[in-house]
């Protein structure tokens, strides 16, 4: 009984409709694609969707307590300057493991958004190479689409993927806006950033995409120098806690003896409520 009232109290507090402050706001606009600075795209990046990566982590760079667990680290004000970000961005994209684990709406919730045109929501996308997420009805990502709250995903699976066996999943995406997206995957049988940014921009139409989460997501795009030059900001929210061994943690691996680290340059700190806001670029 107490799990139920608890479980509907936290999707009370998930539909609830945010403001953002109008002064922190405008420290975020030279970061969001709206912005009217050119030079805030990256050169190399110019006939791709913009990219922001985002998210939220312990002092000791975790996004959660251990793979599979959702953890709420943002604080009110930046959990609303995330959907604030959510409103300048035409897509959302995580993996299929945050999917799973967190069964994310993927709407914003802001409020001059959560209750207008459905088209104004970002469009969810999630990279899940072997289709693993079993989306259904339930999936809240779908009843927020149902309420007109947001819009249905798109699944990006690979190539090698049999459709017969997601047709059921496939049709309930269609019903409501949605549906799937065959890609090829390389020797890892991963997804190559730039496939993912060109067939987002060919099929879909998307100029912006909010890169969100998780771990193994923003790993993969930090670690190689050549997916590197596809971000075009960083906002990260740091939140005054660790979380200790064993979590999911943002820390790329090195690759070869000439790697070179990332650093951000046109840093910008911000404290929101207890926690600070880190924004910059590549």
């Amino acid at each position: 009984m107490h799990i139920q009232i608890l479980i509907h109290h936290m999707q009370s507090i998930m539909s609830t409709a945010l403001s953002f402050p109008l002064s922190l706001a405008d420290q975020i606009d030279p970061y969001l694609p709206a912005s009217k600075d050119v030079n805030n795209k990256n050169v190399e990046n110019r006939n791709l969707p913009w990219v922001t990566l985002t998210f939220a982590t312990s002092l000791d760079s975790a996004l959660s307590l251990k793979p599979g667990v959702q953890t709420i680290l943002s604080g009110p004000v930046s959990k609303a300057m995330t959907h604030h970000l959510r409103s300048f961005h035409n897509a959302i994209l995580v993996g299929v493991s945050t999917a799973v684990a967190d069964d994310p709406g993927l709407n914003c919730r802001i409020d001059t958004i959560i209750n207008a045109d459905a088209k104004r929501h970002p469009i969810p996308i999630i990279l899940d190479p072997h289709a693993r997420w079993e989306i259904n009805a339930n999936s809240r990502v779908i009843k927020t689409a149902k309420e007109g709250k947001g819009r249905a995903p798109f699944i990006i699976v690979s190539s090698s993927v049999d459709s017969n066996v997601i047709q059921s999943r496939w049709e309930l995406l269609r019903q409501h806006g949605g549906g799937y997206l065959h890609l090829n995957t390389d020797e890892t049988e991963k997804f190559k950033w730039g496939d993912v940014l060109s067939i987002l921009q060919d099929r879909l139409k998307i100029e912006s995409v909010m890169i969100e989460g998780g771990g193994s997501i923003i790993n993969s795009l930090l670690e190689d120098e050549r997916s590197r030059y596809l971000v075009d900001s960083v906002i990260v929210t740091i939140a005054p806690t660790w979380l200790g061994k064993g979590g999911v943690v943002v820390s790329p691996e090195r690759k070869g003896d000439d790697y070179v680290p990332p650093r951000l340059r046109d840093v910008k700190w911000i404290p929101m409520g207890q926690d600070v806001v880190l924004c910059g670029r590549l």
